[in-house]
């Protein structure tokens, strides 16, 4: 088992954070990219912040995570589209 599977028990809380640019459906773009793995976001489960120059901007969405190969797929999901610069 890796060292990441003995740490993470599931059920639990998990927050994925992706940056791309300060466009103004950003966050939805991103919520849309990782509802299809997740059953139920909470309202206020999104949160975003501008960078100081207001150039990009990062969303972070809050979620119950259930397994380990649906942050997998979540990260792929949203890590794969060409608009989200990075996912952490």
């Amino acid at each position: 088992m890796a060292k990441h599977e003995e740490i993470m028990e599931f059920p639990c809380s998990f927050a994925i954070k992706a940056m791309g640019l300060a466009e103004d459906d950003f966050d939805a773009l991103v919520v849309s990219l990782i509802r299809p793995h997740v059953n139920d976001l909470s309202e206020g489960a999104v949160t975003t912040k501008p960078s100081g120059k207001g150039k990009y901007i990062s969303v972070t969405v809050t979620f119950q995570a259930d397994s380990r190969e649906q942050l997998d797929n979540i990260y792929r999901s949203v890590s794969g589209h060409q608009r989200v610069l990075m996912a952490l």
